[in-house]
């Protein structure tokens, strides 16, 4: 025989429903519904909450004592792999944002990438410099728009007056 299917919910009705509202993944929806219904009264077994969320009933059982044993949070927690850590970090980094941050700038994601690699003594790929800049930096480079060459000087001040 099975184990008995008893389920203690800390949580009220109330406030399972505003957190079913405000929860932002799916995976957090489904655990939410799982213990409104079991609160509500509206599910009484493991089989009867599987086929309603579309689960096995190994995976609603781990879901329960973990709610059981860490609580609600942990319940909801999702987590991710840590990745790589990057190339450019600590005071590397730093150095670059201010170097972004001057007047002059860079004119080219290849120019970044020469000045970290005199600079930082660090060789990097350019597609990696452009995500770092753009990306997880945040900058732009300052690069101004092309000018004709057979444009006047004299007449650059009198559209500025005139047009802007």
């Amino acid at each position: 025989m099975g184990r008995p299917f008893q389920v203690e919910i800390a949580e009220s009705q109330e406030r399972l429903e505003k957190a079913i509202k405000q929860a932002r993944t799916a995976s957090s929806k489904e655990r939410l519904q799982m213990l409104y219904w079991l609160k509500s009264g509206q599910v009484s077994s493991r089989q009867q909450l599987a086929s309603l969320l579309g689960r096995n009933q190994a995976t609603i059982s781990r879901w329960l004592k973990k709610y059981q044993e860490l609580g609600l949070k942990s319940l909801l927690e999702v987590k991710s792999a840590p990745g790589k850590a990057g190339i450019v970090r600590g005071l590397a980094l730093e150095r670059l944002k201010q170097k972004l941050l001057e007047a002059p700038g860079f004119r080219s994601y290849g120019q970044i990438q020469q000045w970290i690699q005199t600079e930082l003594g660090l060789t990097i790929a350019y597609k990696t410099v452009y995500q770092l800049v753009r990306y997880e930096l945040g900058a732009k480079l300052k690069v101004p728009r092309p000018q004709s060459l057979k444009q006047p000087p004299e007449s650059i001040p009198h559209f500025q007056k005139k047009f802007l």
